[in-house]
C-alpha cells in the first residue's frame, strides 16, 4: 500500500469534495469549477513537528491559494506548510 508522508514541517490535508450540482433559484446550473471552494480540510498526516498543535483527524482552516494540491490514488490532497494553518475547527458547548 502506498501513502503520502509529509516532510519538512508540512501537513497533509484531505480536500476531496463530493461532486454537487449547484442551481440558482431561476434554474441556472452553476458548474463545480465556478463555485468557490472551502478552505477547510481534514488532517491526514503531519511531518515531525515539535510541539505541534494538530493531530491526525483534526479539521483545520488554511490560507486560500496556499500549499500544493495533488491527486493520489483517486483522492485530492493539499500539502501545506504548517505555518499556513490558520485555525483548528473544534466542537464547543453552547452556553
Amino acid at each position: 500500500m502506498k501513502e503520502l508522508q509529509p516532510i519538512n514541517e508540512n501537513v497533509l490535508i484531505d480536500i476531496t469534495e463530493e461532486k454537487k450540482e449547484y442551481k440558482t433559484e431561476s434554474g441556472l446550473i452553476i458548474p463545480d469549477s465556478a463555485v468557490e471552494k472551502e478552505s477547510i480540510g481534514k488532517v491526514i498526516a503531519i511531518s515531525n513537528i515539535e510541539n505541534a498543535e494538530l493531530e491526525v483527524g483534526d479539521m483545520i482552516l488554511y490560507k486560500k491559494f496556499s500549499g500544493t494540491e495533488t491527486d493520489f490514488e483517486g483522492k485530492k490532497y493539499l500539502l501545506l506548510p504548517y505555518a499556513e494553518v490558520l485555525a483548528k475547527v473544534v466542537e464547543t458547548e453552547e452556553i
